[in-house]
């Protein structure tokens, strides 16, 4: 048994006990794992409240193939990170023929990877930041040279915000280079860009109202995307329909991603949005951005988890 993704199979389910037995994969073993327990728990807890038949399930705890010998009929996926949403958990449950939320493998593959999301991106049209590929000393120069100062030094599959650093003076560049190939043996730099952040959430290939982030710190680290209650969020972000409208498009455009997830953009001077990364399992904490959106559309978490979890009947066993 295996599974082919077909989006016309995607379907509204009004009774809970039509979702089947449901594991909740959360946790794991990336660097994300505190963020990814917070999501899980709530998604659980949230379909839980619903009346589904949902079990939280920790792949650092069991293997995948008791997914199969406990009767699991499908999977919402909130593990994040390397080994969660990189595409070898998606390959893994295509293998064992369960149903799962969100990107497949390849959508996932291409969204953790910053590199080849803005090599794709910039192939199809949409703009990124200016980048350079750091391998090692000998690029240091270039990068001032091409990037300017201030810079941010990025490693290329972590997800929020894990190994960024930004870099005012070139002396700076050595500890941020060995910060992000700690995580990742590839490693970029982009320049340093001051204007407004933006996201924007997909959920059933329909794009979200945007969001405008504002934070005290110096970038949207890992701290002001999880913990701290001094980041700002406004939605509606205040653009015009226009500018909305693009800004949707350009979420929408997102290489191989399907389901759910989050675009994030960048300002830059001339008020052009910038594709900074594709998230294709994002968070679902009480500070992340997706059930903000959502909320702003009308539909609260659990409505939220609900439709997320109607994802998993686009990958059909065949």
């Amino acid at each position: 048994m295996h599974l082919r993704y077909d989006p016309t199979a995607l379907q509204r389910v009004s009774e809970a006990r039509d979702f089947g037995r449901v594991a909740v994969l959360l946790g794991g073993e990336s660097s994300e794992r505190e963020i990814s327990l917070l999501s899980g728990n709530a998604v659980l807890a949230a379909l839980l409240r619903r009346g589904v038949d949902a079990h939280a399930f920790d792949p650092r705890e069991h293997r995948l193939a008791h997914l199969i010998e406990e009767g699991f009929e499908r999977v919402w996926i909130a593990l994040h990170g390397p080994g969660g949403e990189d595409g070898t958990l998606q390959g893994a449950l295509e293998f064992l023929g369960v149903p799962y939320t969100g990107s497949g493998v390849m959508g996932s593959a291409i969204g953790m990877d910053k590199l080849v999301t803005k090599r794709l991106a910039l192939a199809i049209g949409v703009a990124t930041a200016d980048f350079l590929v750091l391998r090692g000393p000998a690029d240091f120069d270039a990068a001032v040279e091409q990037l300017g100062l201030p810079l941010i030094v990025k490693p290329a599959s972590q997800g929020s915000s894990v190994g960024m650093t930004k870099v005012t003076r070139a002396a700076e560049l050595a500890s941020a280079y060995e910060a992000a190939a700690l995580l990742d043996e590839a490693v970029f730099a982009e320049p340093w860009i001051t204007g407004a952040e933006y996201t924007v959430a997909i959920l059933q290939e329909q794009a979200l109202p945007s969001i405008r982030i504002e934070t005290p710190r110096t970038f949207y680290d890992y701290q002001a995307k999880y913990f701290r209650d001094d980041t700002r969020y406004h939605c509606p972000a205040g653009l015009s329909v226009m500018a909305e409208e693009h800004l949707a498009n350009l979420a929408l455009a997102a290489v191989g991603a399907s389901g759910w997830g989050r675009a994030d953009f960048m300002m830059d001077e001339t008020g052009r949005p910038l594709l900074l990364e594709v998230n294709t399992i994002p968070g679902m904490t009480g500070h992340s951005l997706v059930p903000m959106a959502a909320r702003a559309r009308g539909i609260d978490f659990e409505e939220l988890v609900w439709q997320v979890l109607e994802t998993s009947f686009a990958r059909v066993r065949s």
